[in-house]
């Protein structure tokens, strides 16, 4: 007898060859599966790390002083390495730290310590102080209350004169990082997809049987990349300063300066995007493969929050990442006024990325 045709089996078989041609796709998996976790995994981490600025002790090494104990201790509160006054004043008017605290500490007649606490903060760091101002509070008053009885707690705070120094507004932090993102899709992306294109079509093929060098045919089609992408920054960074009121601390040179850091930081990624034209099977792969180097970079390098507020590991991590030290040197660039030869550790460890990746794209790369 004739098994009758069962439609629900029919529809199961359906059904797992299906689910297994999705586990098979790459691009499914990754974003299906991959940057949802991602996103969580990178979001947690800045719940849990919390809020954290940075500060300077005039007298850090005074370790019997409960106040400044209390401040090691305080999870928001990270000091500073910088012991040389001159570069700590102007760390707090480039609003790299929160404030330089002075703390002294004398005894009362009944033998009890008492506290001075001296705060100096700038424009630049105005969004940075109220922060400190609660984790200060919170640590004199442990301090207090474990430390001292009640009727001879003293503890004087004093707010020095501010520092006028440039106002950070959002701008200044944003702006760079959607640059330098911008920069690092177009230079993956881009050259991914117009190469793997030039090579399914041929004409990469064809252009290799002209007298033209293989080199010079790469080039051109790279060098017409960057001249878009240079010009795309030329639009972003004006309509920044112009609209926006995007700081370029000295002008037509800052402006000169971003642009060629533009040029260096497009020139490395745009060696990721050889690698990944090259190793991707077919079109649909190129941007799971593109985004497995473009999404963590942008999370962790700095393009919308700033990095301090990841635990310290991560934060090691991020320190290696090519768009954190490309959004380094932008914002070093254009709001703390800082020049090219000052930002040698971003550019040596661009250097180095651009080395290792072309490296791996000139052993990777196809005609065909």
């Amino acid at each position: 007898m004739v098994e009758k045709y069962s439609q629900f089996r029919a529809m199961l078989a359906v059904t797992r060859a299906s689910l297994r041609a999705i586990f098979r796709s790459p691009s499914a998996v990754i974003f299906g599966l991959g940057f949802p976790l991602i996103f969580i995994l990178v979001f947690g981490f800045v719940s849990g790390g919390g809020v954290s600025v940075a500060v300077a002790l005039k007298n850090p090494g005074d370790t019997s002083n409960n106040i400044i104990r209390g401040l090691l201790d305080n999870p928001v509160i990270r000091l500073s390495n910088n012991l040389d006054s001159t570069s700590v004043r102007q760390d707090l008017e480039r609003g790299r730290i929160a404030a330089v605290l002075s703390i002294d500490s004398a005894r009362s007649p009944a033998g009890f310590p008492q506290y001075r606490i001296q705060t100096r903060t700038s424009a630049a760091s105005a969004d940075k102080y109220p922060i400190l101002k609660m984790a200060l509070s919170q640590t004199i008053r442990y301090a207090e209350e474990r430390n001292v009885p009640e009727q001879y707690r003293l503890v004087s705070v004093e707010e020095l004169p501010m520092l006028q120094g440039r106002r950070y507004s959002m701008i200044d932090f944003i702006l760079p990082g959607m640059l330098g993102f911008s920069l690092l899709s177009a230079g993956i992306f881009g050259v991914a997809f117009i190469f793997f294109n030039l090579r399914q079509t041929l004409v990469l093929k064809r252009f290799y049987a002209t007298p033209i060098n293989r080199q010079n045919i790469v080039m051109g089609e790279g060098l017409s990349r960057v001249l878009f992408q240079l010009l795309t920054a030329v639009v972003i960074i004006l309509v920044g300063h112009f609209v926006f009121n995007f700081t370029l601390v000295h002008g037509f040179i800052t402006f000169l300066e971003m642009l060629i850091l533009s040029f260096i930081g497009l020139v490395v990624f745009m060696g990721f995007g050889f690698i990944v034209s090259s190793v991707s099977k077919n079109e649909s792969s190129i941007p799971p493969f593109a985004n497995l180097i473009t999404l963590p970079q942008f999370l962790l390098g700095g393009t919308f929050f700033s990095t301090d507020v990841f635990p310290n590991w991560l934060q090691k991590v991020c320190e290696i990442l090519p768009l954190k030290q490309l959004n380094d040197a932008m914002r070093n660039v254009a709001f703390e006024g800082a020049h090219l030869p000052d930002c040698t550790k971003q550019l040596g460890i661009l250097a180095i990325w651009g080395f290792v990746v072309y490296f791996i794209a000139i052993k990777t790369f196809r005609w065909e």
